[in-house]
């Protein structure tokens, strides 16, 4: 039962948020419910307490020192509830555990950290290991279990792994010494790969090479080999040396600026596409919530 002095969990939380907005109506709007019931709460708590905790004028909404001292007693004890029923909740889902996630660029690494932190906060018993993906090996991680998923470069076409949503979808473009004749064009087609030799990856997949490093123009003109590497900042090296150019995202323009290379955008290329992927047998209810708070993150930020 409930005692004469007894404040409900609701009225605790709209205490606090107008504590923090100092505003019935944004107040309101925050929790999804009536000005009048903010009042109402309100009221009720300053008759419970004997004191008012809120001046309210024309103008503005001021707290009190009693209001004061109620916030900064009520704040600790009301997160630590939400934190306890957070994690009874996601228990409850079989969300828990550690859920290792793997990247293989920079911003596909900073999108899954960004995302990494609001599934915590949503599901503290559930922790979060972050991996970056060796360039030449795209799915030994997966298939040893030493990672759940992993946001990289597409295209995935394994009997074994689940092609999960698509995440980027960048603008192709060509990594070439800053000397290079071509660095001094605003742009490149395919047929330009025939004047310069690619640098090659050893240890992909032949189809994943072949989206990424065509062996002929789309006329049919032979495009040329480089050196090979395994290592995507060797590969960078390789091209400021001169010994060949790259195909990479625009996005490498910003995250592995250098001012010996120039990334010249292609006209004619498809996009690079960086996309989800885990074992077939290896989804869960921690990797299903994980993708779609990730591709909830990524929508929210909206291209980069």
């Amino acid at each position: 039962m409930k005692g004469p002095g007894t404040v409900e969990l609701r009225d605790i939380e709209i205490f606090l948020t107008l504590a923090e907005e100092l505003h019935f109506s944004r107040t309101a709007e925050r929790l999804h419910v009536s000005p009048a019931r903010v009042s109402q709460a309100i009221k009720k708590q300053e008759r419970t307490i004997g004191a008012e905790l809120f001046e309210r004028t024309s103008r503005q909404v001021a707290l009190t020192a009693v209001g004061r001292q109620l916030r900064a007693d009520l704040e600790v004890g009301y997160r630590q509830i939400q934190q306890a029923i957070a994690t009874a909740s996601s228990a409850a889902r079989g969300l828990t555990g550690v859920l290792k996630v793997g990247f293989s660029s920079a911003w596909c690494g900073n999108l899954v950290v960004r995302a990494a932190d609001r599934f915590r906060a949503r599901h503290p018993g559930c922790e979060i290991e972050i991996v970056e993906m060796p360039l030449h090996d795209r799915f030994g991680a997966l298939r040893a279990g030493d990672i759940d998923l992993q946001l990289t470069e597409l295209p995935v076409d394994e009997p074994d792994i689940v092609n999960g949503p698509v995440i980027y979808r960048d603008q192709r473009a060509l990594t070439v010494p800053a000397g290079h004749p071509l660095a001094r064009r605003e742009s490149v087609c395919l047929e330009d790969l025939a004047s310069i030799p690619l640098i090659t990856i050893t240890g992909p997949p032949q189809y994943w090479l072949d989206a990424h490093l065509p062996h002929h123009t789309p006329a049919g003109r032979t495009i040329s080999r480089g050196p090979a590497t395994i290592a995507w900042q060797e590969a960078l090296s390789l091209v400021a040396a001169g010994k060949g150019a790259c195909p990479t995202s625009i996005r490498s323009a910003r995250y592995y600026a250098r001012p010996d290379l120039a990334y010249i955008p292609f006209l004619d290329a498809p996009p690079v596409e960086f996309g989800l992927s885990w074992p077939s047998t290896g989804e869960s209810v921690t990797v299903r919530a994980f993708v779609g708070t990730l591709v909830e993150t990524a929508d929210e930020e909206g291209p980069t």
